[in-house]
């Protein structure tokens, strides 16, 4: 069954199906072709389950939140601020691409709008002042990849709704991966242009007082991230109040940089609409495969191919970054995280692994499938902002940072606990 699945999906997919679609579909083949019990009659309890969670009100909340922010003109402002501090870095304005998404990862909790609206700001900019496309534009694709790992975190939300795992527990363990991969991806640019200045542009410096008064643009930015994350930390909010309070911060912020106009609220409504119902037909598909999958007996035969394997716990799991890695070239990172966290999460705990640790080392490797061809998202999302140019230039230049990844994937198997720290000193 495990190959007839597998092949399905790959098939469905390759035939530009609508995943949330795909998952129905292959639902209801096993529940057709491997098993003796009618699964469907099921399906109106299970979508139903699957939706009716306070959890999953956060998501409109949070997407809500990045769409004010990128539609308000925030975006260029922040940026613009950044420049100021970093650009005399080997790498110039690339390390404000970096810097500017980490600032929208603490606030959108998307890499597909974190990397849309840096690209949007960006771009106008590699063209005026002679930047490397490929370096300039894959650092802007990496940078996006935070989106899901710094919180607020949409997919983070996601796996501990699928997993029944606390929330705040996942958001603090992203919270150090997540910043140590931000600076990471400023020290590799700035040594890939101090090998190749060429690579790197002008670098710019500025007047101290006006580095200072550029502050004006960030602080909104972080004190909005300190109310989110602060208040559930404190207890003060749950996730979904929380996003409910950064939904309001962000509209006035907005409101006192003069961005807020009924085009902009309407257009943020229906970017809003949008993004979450295609997050939810996923999920929902997804349940109901789920619930498919275990009924016909997968699980059970997934633990039984790998226990006659014999595999220790570490090999077990560099099994399970090669088939993230692989499966991350074909297949998009939410649907990825939904069909296998039922099948891949309960063998990795019964390994040993701490389920909280599991879900931040996922979330690398599927920020490495958001920029590794031919289904990475933000190379297509970055291509689409630059309007010239080639694919392969952005997939060449986010390539070192994908590497990057792949060494922090390999950190957090080494030294668990550069995501467990946080969340043990704080419980």
């Amino acid at each position: 069954m495990i190959g007839y699945v597998t092949v399905g999906l790959l098939g469905l997919l390759a035939l530009s199906i609508p995943v949330g679609i795909v998952l129905f579909l292959l639902g209801f083949g096993i529940d057709t072709f491997f098993s003796s019990f009618p699964l469907t009659r099921g399906l109106g309890n299970m979508v139903w389950s699957s939706s009716n969670s306070a959890t999953l009100i956060a998501i409109p909340f949070f997407v809500l939140l990045g769409e004010i922010l990128v539609r308000s003109g925030v975006a260029t402002r922040t940026y613009a601020a950044l420049d100021r501090w970093v650009s005399w870095l080997p790498g110039g304005l690339v390390h404000a691409n970096v810097a500017t998404a980490t600032m929208f990862s603490a606030t959108s909790g998307s890499s597909v709008a974190t990397a849309a609206t840096v690209a949007t700001v960006a771009m106008p900019q590699a063209e005026k002042l002679g930047y490397d496309p490929k370096l300039f534009s894959g650092a802007i694709a990496a940078g996006g990849t935070l989106g899901i790992m710094i919180p607020p975190s949409i997919n983070l939300i996601v796996y501990g709704f699928l997993t029944q795992s606390s929330i705040p527990q996942l958001f603090l363990a992203g919270l150090i991966p997540g910043l140590a991969l931000a600076l990471a991806f400023l020290a590799v640019t700035a040594i890939i242009c101090t090998i190749r200045p060429e690579l790197g542009g002008q670098r710019r410096t500025f007047p101290f007082p006006q580095m200072l008064r550029a502050l004006i643009d960030l602080i909104p930015i972080i004190i909005l991230f300190g109310l989110i994350v602060g208040s559930i930390y404190r207890g003060w909010a749950t996730p979904t109040e929380a996003a409910a309070v950064g939904v309001a911060g962000a509209f006035l912020i907005a409101l006192a940089f003069g961005g807020v106009s009924w085009d902009m609220l309407i257009q943020s409504l229906t970017g809003t609409v949008k993004i979450t119902s295609m997050i939810m037909l996923i999920v929902i598909g997804a349940s109901f495969l789920n619930f498919t999958l275990a009924s016909a007996g997968l699980g059970r035969e997934l633990t039984e191919f790998m226990n006659g394997l014999g595999l220790t716990p570490l090999k077990t799991i560099l099994v399970v970054v090669v088939l993230y890695i692989v499966l991350g070239f074909f297949i998009e990172t939410l649907s990825l995280m939904v069909v296998t966290i039922p099948i891949i999460v309960p063998l990795v705990v019964a390994q040993g692994y701490d389920v909280i640790w599991f879900g931040i080392l996922m979330i690398v490797l599927i920020e490495m499938a958001l920029i590794t061809p031919p289904v990475g998202l933000n190379l297509y999302v970055v291509q689409g902002a630059r309007k010239s140019g080639s694919l392969n230039e952005v997939m060449l230049g986010a390539l070192p940072y994908c590497l990057t990844m792949l060494g922090m994937a390999f950190l957090l198997i080494a030294f668990p606990m550069i995501a467990l720290w946080l969340p043990q000193l704080l419980q």
